[in-house]
């Protein structure tokens, strides 16, 4: 069985432990352990930890519930001029999860699931979950890619904040509309995706027209950060480290590089990436992750499909080597 369809058998398991069907996905993760499978072990093991959580939390389980009840759907606000929505819903059908992360990267990110699903736990004991996460790196390393699988992970329904719509040339209006959105936020729990941070964290002393609106902006996602006591997650991601205000940093509960991926996870996307068709033979993907070293995990996904689109087009059976080829020299040459 795939990855893909043991993870949604996951979601669907419910109960205690002591319960047959229970007991057989913990079977399951065992076995996947002993393959050497350990990232999606450990994936499965969260979902399921998540899964009995609420049984044994049942005020989570409320909480929760909130997602899936057509009468309690969240209301999205709205900027007061143009009445645009300040955030964009996207369905958990669509979510992108199946992805190659780097070993630190995966276990921050598993680390963030779990502390999440137990803290009612950690409340007990006066401590609070990792809520407000920065996600850096160049473009194409899965920010914001990583962001969905959390709430994909966690069952979260995942707002992306729209920031063409935040930001207003009148003045006050963007601090209105940012208090907007993070109060409506407060008691829903969901993954809130702040996409391309650096457009409202700049540096205070960057060189621009706009300095006093930048002042007021970035005081404003100052205080927001730091009262933030919700019941979701935020997750900011930048390309550009460097440009985001210095105070902002110390507001974030995690701070995670997302770096280029090594050989050994370019042959693991790589064959994600062809799980569903046939490779030729003469096909060497260690020789191919040596040409791709460098690139970022999207690059390394355009290859790999337009080489499987080449094929398919050609009505041929397998992927050759010369469509891998071709598609590795163009993006390569397009990427110079």
């Amino acid at each position: 069985m795939n990855q893909t369809l043991l993870t949604r058998l996951f979601k669907s398991i419910e109960g205690n432990k002591e319960e047959p069907l229970v007991r057989i996905a913990y079977s399951i993760i065992e076995d996947e352990r002993k393959k050497g499978h350990l990232k999606l072990a450990d994936r499965l093991d969260t979902i399921l930890e998540g899964n009995l959580a609420k049984v044994i939390e049942p005020n989570r389980s409320q909480v929760l519930k909130l997602t899936k009840s057509k009468n309690d759907t969240f209301s999205i606000p709205a900027d007061r001029r143009y009445k645009l929505p300040l955030a964009t819903h996207i369905e958990n059908d669509f979510l992108r999860h199946d992805m190659v992360l780097a070993a630190p990267v995966e276990e921050k990110v598993l680390r963030i699931e779990k502390e999440y699903i137990a803290r009612e736990r950690l409340a007990h004991h006066g401590l609070r979950p990792r809520q407000k996460i920065l996600l850096y790196g160049s473009s194409g390393c899965g920010k914001s890619m990583t962001a969905e699988r959390i709430a994909w992970d966690l069952g979260l329904p995942f707002y992306k904040v729209r920031f063409d719509t935040i930001i207003s040339s009148y003045l006050g209006e963007s601090a209105s509309n940012l208090n907007k959105l993070f109060e409506s936020i407060e008691n829903y729990p969901c993954v809130l995706l702040l996409d391309e941070f650096d457009i409202i964290g700049q540096q205070r002393d960057s060189k621009s027209n706009d300095i006093g609106e930048i002042h007021r902006i970035v005081n404003i996602v100052l205080g927001l950060l730091e009262e933030y006591k919700g019941q979701g997650i935020l997750i900011a991601t930048t390309n550009l480290e460097g440009s985001l205000d210095k105070a902002l940093f110390r507001r974030f509960d995690e701070i995670i590089e997302l770096p280029r991926p090594n050989e050994d996870e370019i042959i693991d996307l790589l064959k994600i990436t062809f799980s569903a068709l046939k490779l030729n033979k003469e096909i060497n993907l260690n020789k191919c992750a040596s040409k791709m070293q460098g690139l970022s995990y999207a690059l390394v996904v355009k290859i790999a499909n337009d080489a499987a689109k080449k094929s398919i087009i050609n009505s041929s059976k397998e992927i050759s080597v010369n469509d891998l080829d071709k598609a590795l020299e163009e993006n390569l040459a397009f990427n110079k």
